[in-house]
């Protein structure tokens, strides 16, 4: 049964749905394209409002977008594709892989700029590559860039501070390019695109006119309509700003961030994983940034993603990798918001599949557990066994909350259970073995590669 079938959630879906359509009906808003996927299943995606208003086109899942700076997944993703294949290091300096690249105004005692700096945003580098371009719309190129560097001053000191820069995703982009001798674009193409059968998404700009593509609008002013948005060519920053592609593509993006193995894994589990945790965390500690990926703490949620803007669009791409959801929203028009649809799909619609695909409840325990609960000691610490819920749980009662730091046996052979616990400080992950004495009763539990001994009180 797909999860669409769920009356739960397709009731959330259907609350998502009547909340999107009257919030684009008071706004006057053109057209939104939007997909949920839970792990690798499309669990819904549809479009609202129009790709292009004056032509009456109507937004759908395959309308074509802008993406802005969701490019820069694709990117980082590029980079850790040839860290993976040894032919660089995220530790390597700038200067190993783009001998031209120099820039005024860093500090003598500042460590050198490494390809980790630029996916984590810590290089200290300008936001900009030294043209008013997202002002004029003239975007340079390549060339023009590597020109201007010399003339550049950077802003902080490197990885003193997170300071968002297209042009360190630009540079990346370069370095792609160097270390694959591939052209950018060419590399992505052929092993993240093609691999993954995102088949209408582009990395150079598609035609204005393509049929596909939603007419980018300006913002909604006081007493003036919107009109047509000016359609621009990233050039030299394609691979921080560039690509276009639709929502059905976008969702083969998503369903990679959540699989270690199968088809089209063009990038290992632990690698994905170490792109989606923390690498640079903020001094307030909601949010930080994984190597590419913006990492956030919303509502109880660690959400992983990237947002884009360019005239015309706004885009979000957002993950929980704890739930396996993903949501994918993108408008057409300077003010569009993307997180507010996004906030709303984590509200309602991802609890309904939560419920759906949480674990089934569980049934009595099984008999022969009552041999090992009780209570055990050692010089450092008291533990009683019990059997809670159904399972066996392993903690300490005389903590205020004993549940907050509980371990839980998993049995994996005779009198042997794996630990499962949040406490980092424990054993998670080893094991519990219960030894049991010639008279059938535990003469002492293996926690670990240290021992407790059974008492009768505390």
């Amino acid at each position: 049964m797909t999860l669409l079938a769920d009356a739960g959630v397709r009731s959330a879906i259907d609350l998502l749905s009547a909340w999107l359509e009257a919030q684009m009906a008071y706004a006057d808003f053109p057209g939104v394209s939007v997909g949920i996927v839970h792990d690798q299943e499309l669990v819904w995606a549809s479009g609202f409002g129009r790709a292009d208003v004056e032509r009456g086109r109507p937004a759908t899942p395959d309308t074509l977008y802008r993406i802005a700076s969701i490019t820069k997944l694709f990117t980082s993703t590029a980079i850790l594709q040839l860290r993976d294949a040894g032919k660089l290091r995220l530790d390597d300096p700038l200067d190993a892989h783009l001998p031209w690249f120099r820039i005024g105004g860093t500090r003598a005692d500042a460590p050198a700029i490494t390809i980790r700096q630029l996916l984590t945003h810590t290089a200290g580098l300008p936001r900009e590559a030294g043209t008013p371009y997202w002002t004029d719309q003239d975007f340079p190129t390549v060339e023009e860039i590597r020109a201007r560097l010399p003339r550049l001053t950077a802003a902080l000191p490197t990885e003193t501070e997170w300071k968002y820069s297209n042009l360190g995703l630009a540079l990346a982009g370069e370095i792609v390019t160097a270390v694959s001798g591939k052209a950018y674009a060419d590399y992505v193409g052929e092993h993240i695109l093609s691999p993954l059968g995102m088949k209408r998404t582009f990395v150079t700009t598609p035609p204005a006119d393509h049929p596909d593509l939603a007419t980018g609008y300006t913002r909604r002013l006081p007493s003036k309509p919107r009109g047509p948005a000016p359609f621009t060519d990233g050039r030299g920053i394609t691979a921080a700003a560039n690509m276009t592609t639709c929502v059905s593509d976008l969702v083969r993006f998503a369903m990679l961030q959540f699989r270690d193995g199968g088809d089209a894994q063009i990038l290992r589990g632990s690698t994905l994983r170490e792109m989606q945790r923390v690498h640079w965390l903020e001094p307030d500690w909601t949010a930080g940034w994984g190597l590419g990926f913006r990492v956030s703490r919303v509502n109880g949620r660690t959400l992983v993603g990237h947002g884009g803007s360019l005239r015309g669009y706004r885009t979000l791409f957002q993950l929980c990798p704890a739930e396996r959801v993903a949501v994918i929203v993108l408008t057409n028009a300077d003010d569009g918001n993307p997180t507010l649809v996004v906030d709303k799909a984590y509200q309602w619609v991802a609890p309904a599949i939560r419920k759906v695909v949480a674990p089934a409840p569980r049934g009595p325990a099984p008999t022969g557990w009552e041999r090992y609960t009780g209570k055990y000691r050692n010089a450092w610490r008291d533990v009683q066994v019990l059997v809670v819920d159904g399972r066996l749980a392993y903690l300490d009662p005389s903590q205020p909350d004993p549940m907050l730091q509980v371990a839980w046996l998993q049995p994996v052979g005779e009198h042997a259970f794996r630990v499962e616990t949040k406490d980092g400080f424990g054993v998670n992950g080893e094991l519990v073995v219960f030894e049991i004495g010639s008279d059938g009763r535990v003469a002492r539990v293996k926690s670990g590669d240290n021992f407790l001994t059974p008492t009768n009180a505390w």
